[in-house]
């Protein structure tokens, strides 16, 4: 690192929200430049930003990036505690408006946790870390040698944002050489405690200004000469690494295998995962049963995008609420690079249709003080003048809620892929079989009627919805099927009028190019995706169960337009992404440690089995649109050994052993 120049000033008096950043630029553009330098090709460039003001980081950032020739993949991680400083960073980058536009609704929705914002196809991650800094720090998961390279303080109040335990979690998350830049400048005493903590913690520290005074300079050189005993921060760095690493056990977070990448799939969840891999700089070979992406469950005209709430707000509900507004996200960005996604966000107008489902969103929009963004409880006359028809009752509106095109944005995500790398598409063949030979995977393939053998492929991931369980290796995940029609709707008189997404008993979208969508019917393990007369009639009753205004009447399935898809869904509603577990090393393992505190202790302390290479991606449910694109930037994430952009009870709601190690865990039995 270069040596950079420490000017001290006392500044302890000033208002620390009237604190503004009072160094040379230029210095914060020498730095970026020593992290591209100092880091191996390809392997992105970590920094977290700790205090307050994010905002000119990023406008410098954004300054050094659109003059750097070296085009190096970095994240910004800012930690912000109030969500009010995000207002800096919608100024900071009010020429792209999009993106603007999408911290103001992160602001206004004031939801805690790592918000992901990806931009310049993937050149910047810009992760949001919202809450206080301690407990953000201890939720990022860690493993492998990808790490923060270094962390800046904008902030002159530093004993009240550190302590020693944030120092210590910090250095957990650091490259061995990571640094401290300090860039707002400290009175001596709280230099001299920073750089002593940094010193304990194995940091470098570095304090940026552009003072020139003699007495800086002799400070700076009593900090150079400090020794810092690299040895045993680093020993105390590796165990706190084993001790997050230990308690994952139950959930492997592998990355994947050096090389190649097979993704078996077609629809919104294999063609995100290809953009967030292809934003990485991998290339996959997509291998699709269809003639054209999107044709199974994602194959729908229009699907509703909305958030999925709980009273108490608990796992599920957070998962959902940061996922749909990275949906929101993703569309926006598509849409605004130019690909055509036919898509309305007009809000979504949540309704009960019977005693218990009124009771249930009484209970969930009484539960939590949402942001008004989020969730807002409605009159009977709030929800007829905003559906613009007669819905005669009461509910939750999602001002952000719409609806989109599955199958545009699925071929949107792939065509944005296929742009940022090299990928290879096989359409029309249906993927048979995976079996692993030594460290490599094959599939069996049959295309045009032939069956031929593909690979090898150092890595799988199955994203292939309904025939997730297909294979030796997954038929016993605890998942299951639901067919599902829709139901297509002239638009027509009154109902022509309707300018929001209806769901209660099920849903309808406006119109859309002369039609709505309805339903959808619920059938497990259905024997065949053919047309039902009886789905029909049962969508166009759920209609007018829900809602009693003269419109209903005109609705008009006589047309017998619909479209059958199948939707994988899990007993607790939430997506499998992660390592394949293997269940037949569980089931061996279960035979001899099961039912007795040893046995608990022994699922405790050893890693869940899993196949080597072999990801998933699934059960999507009925809302994979909410859910399916954060799912699979947090794939491609553990896939690329990177620092995860969730919380640990995220990954562990998402942890495709989930069912069987919760039972195991507390000494239950699995049959």
């Amino acid at each position: 690192m270069p040596n950079i120049i420490v000017r001290v000033n006392s500044l302890t008096t000033e208002r620390e929200d009237k604190t503004q950043i009072s160094v040379n630029i230029s210095e914060i553009d020498s730095l970026f430049s020593h992290l591209t330098t100092n880091t191996p090709f390809g392997a992105p460039i970590i920094v977290g930003v700790i205090g307050k003001d994010h905002a000119t980081i990023l406008k410098q950032w954004l300054v050094y990036h659109g003059s750097s020739t070296n085009q190096s993949r970095w994240q910004l991680k800012f930690f912000i505690k109030h969500v009010d400083e995000i207002t800096g960073l919608c100024d900071a980058i009010s020429q792209l408006t999009d993106i603007a536009t999408h911290l103001q609704d992160i602001r206004d929705a004031k939801i805690n946790g790592c918000h992901r914002i990806s931009l310049f196809d993937g050149t910047l991650s810009l992760d949001l870390h919202i809450g206080d800094t301690a407990p953000q720090l201890r939720e990022i998961v860690s493993q492998t040698d990808i790490k923060f390279k270094s962390w800046l303080i904008t902030t002159p109040t530093v004993t009240e944002h550190l302590t020693q335990t944030d120092l210590w979690q910090m250095a957990k998350l650091s490259h061995v050489s990571a640094s401290i830049v300090q860039v707002t400048p400290l009175d001596i005493p709280q230099h001299t405690y920073l750089a002593s903590m940094c010193d304990l913690c194995g940091f470098e520290f570095i304090a940026l200004t552009g003072g020139k005074a003699e007495t800086d300079k002799e400070l700076a050189k009593t900090n150079a000469t400090q020794t810092l005993n690299r040895e045993l921060a680093l020993k105390e760095r590796c165990a706190l690494l084993r001790q997050q690493q230990e308690s994952l056990n139950f959930n492997p977070l592998t990355p994947a295998n050096s090389g190649s990448i097979a993704v078996i799939g077609g629809g919104v969840a294999s063609a995100c995962l290809a953009l967030s891999l292809a934003e990485r700089g991998k290339s996959i070979s997509l291998f699709c049963m269809d003639d054209a992406p999107g044709q199974q469950a994602s194959g729908n005209k229009q699907g509703a995008i909305y958030p999925l709430l709980t009273p108490e707000h608990g796992t599920l509900s957070h998962f959902f609420l940061q996922g749909y507004l990275f949906s929101r996200h993703r569309i926006h960005s598509l849409v605004s690079q130019g690909y055509p996604i036919d898509h309305d966000f007009c809000g979504v107008l949540h309704t009960g249709h019977d005693a218990r489902s009124r009771a249930r969103l009484q209970k969930i929009i009484a539960g939590q003080p949402w942001a008004m963004n989020i969730a807002q409880a409605v009159t009977t006359e709030q929800a007829d003048a905003m559906a613009g028809i007669s819905i005669d009752e009461a509910g939750i509106y999602y001002p952000l809620g719409g609806w989109v095109c599955p199958h545009q944005l699925t071929q949107a995500a792939l065509d944005n892929a296929c742009s940022i790398t090299d990928n290879t598409l096989y359409f029309n063949t249906q993927v048979t079989a995976i079996e692993q030979l030594g460290e490599k995977w094959f599939l069996t393939t049959v295309a045009n009627g032939n069956t031929t053998r593909s690979g090898p492929f150092d890595n799988v991931v199955l994203a292939n919805g309904r025939h997730l369980t297909d294979f030796s290796q997954t038929r016993e995940l605890p998942i299951s099927g639901f067919r599902g029609q829709v139901s297509h709707i002239p638009s027509r008189g009154a109902l022509s009028q309707l300018n929001t997404v209806l769901c209660s008993h099920g849903y309808l979208t406006p119109n859309h190019q002369g039609l709505h969508c309805t339903g959808a019917s619920y059938v497990k393990d259905a024997p065949n995706n053919d047309y039902s007369h009886t789905e029909q009639f049962e969508n166009l009753d759920k209609i007018r169960q829900s809602y009693q205004g003269d419109w209903t009447k005109e609705v008009d399935i006589t047309g017998h337009s619909a479209r059958v898809g199948v939707r994988m869904v899990t007993r607790d509603h939430a997506p499998m992404v992660g390592c394949a577990p293997n269940y037949d090393a569980i089931m061996a393992a279960y035979q001899t440690h099961q039912h007795t505190k040893e046995s608990i202790e022994y699922w405790v302390k050893t890693p869940a089995p899993t196949h080597k290479g072999l990801f998933i991606l699934g059960g999507l449910g009925s809302r994979g649109l909410t859910s399916g694109p954060l799912a699979a930037e947090i794939l491609a994430a553990q896939m690329c050994g990177e620092l995860l952009p969730t919380t640990t009870d995220i990954l562990t709601l998402l942890n495709p052993n989930r069912m069987w190690l919760r039972k195991l865990l507390k000494g239950k039995a699995l049959i």
